[in-house]
């Protein structure tokens, strides 16, 4: 199992690091106004310059993406109901995601800033597991009705 955590992680690295640059490209072509900004000035500034900045957010990235890979082994547990295994999922990754997002400035140093990320990040974890599940519930249902076919056919 460590094997399989490790490797999650090292995998999740890539995938982390190519997300965090998309990010900012698509934020620079908002808001940008015709410049690319590959982090935020907050982090620019405490930093020291945009180099130390991109290194750090370079490095969130890495943690982030290796998290989220190792998690992803959660949802291969299956004697844990989707509940469990959704709650834990949830509770790990704003314990990657959110001192990140702090730590980064990629969300507002306030309460209200901090409600607002955790707001967004989980609707957008909603939006994504509603996504999977009902993707996975229609897998299985193909999957039964292709069973029952083959079935027949015999």
């Amino acid at each position: 199992m460590k094997k399989r955590i490790i490797l999650r992680g090292l995998a999740g690295i890539p995938i982390g690091i190519s997300i965090s640059y998309l990010i900012t490209i698509f934020l620079s072509l908002g808001f940008g106004k015709g410049s690319y900004s590959p982090c935020v000035p907050e982090l620019v500034d405490v930093a020291g310059n945009e180099i130390n900045a991109v290194l750090i957010q370079i490095l969130s990235s890495i943690i982030l993406g290796a998290g989220f890979g190792m998690l992803s082994l959660i949802w291969e547990i299956d004697s844990w109901g989707i509940v469990k295994r959704t709650g834990i999922y949830f509770f790990g990754a704003s314990l990657i995601m959110l001192p990140t997002a702090y730590f980064t400035f990629w969300m507002e140093h306030s309460v209200s800033g901090f409600l607002g990320y955790f707001g967004i990040f989980a609707l957008i974890f909603a939006a994504v597991w509603i996504i999977q599940y009902t993707t996975g519930k229609r897998n299985v249902k193909i999957l039964n009705n292709g069973l029952h076919n083959s079935n027949k056919d015999l």
